[in-house]
This record gives structure tokens, C-alpha cells and sequence, in this order.
């Protein structure tokens, strides 16, 4: 069997609802990128997110997407690259 790895990123585009599911669950993760976009739960989702426990990078407000949350992952991966 493959041995699961614990480092877990939850990175969120859209869909505001899954944003709100995984803030309703106890679970590990190394870090959530919660950027969801649009007028409906976006920026109440964001707003949770940064009163979580989870360390999180969020865009608060209405404006985010799937760009701005594929930006931020290669930022990320350039950091962990050059460190």
C-alpha cells in the first residue's frame, strides 16, 4: 500500500461552499490558500477562514479565482525551490 503523505495544502478558486465544508471539519493540514471568488459566501468564507485554526492565505473580500489561487501556489513552490 502507498504510504500517504501528511503534508496537506487545501487551495480553494471557487466554490465558496467547499471552503465552508472543509472550516466545518477537524482535520490536519499544513496550510489552505482560501481565494474563492463571486458575491455569494465568497468573502463570508474568506472571513472564516482567517478566524480558523488553519494557517491560511486568504484574499479577503469578493475578488480571488482560480488565477489568483494558481499564482499563489507557484509562488509558493518557487519559495520551496529556492529555499
Amino acid at each position: 500500500m502507498p504510504r500517504r503523505r501528511k503534508n496537506k495544502i487545501f487551495v480553494f478558486g471557487n466554490a465558496p461552499t467547499a471552503l465552508f465544508r472543509l472550516l466545518e471539519h477537524n482535520v490536519t493540514v499544513s496550510g489552505v490558500v482560501g481565494v474563492p471568488v463571486g458575491f455569494v459566501g465568497a468573502a463570508e468564507s474568506k472571513e472564516a477562514l482567517t478566524h480558523s485554526h488553519f494557517p491560511a492565505i486568504a484574499a479577503l473580500g469578493r475578488k480571488g479565482g482560480s488565477n489568483v489561487a494558481a499564482a499563489i501556489v507557484n509562488a509558493l513552490l518557487y519559495h520551496l525551490r529556492e529555499a
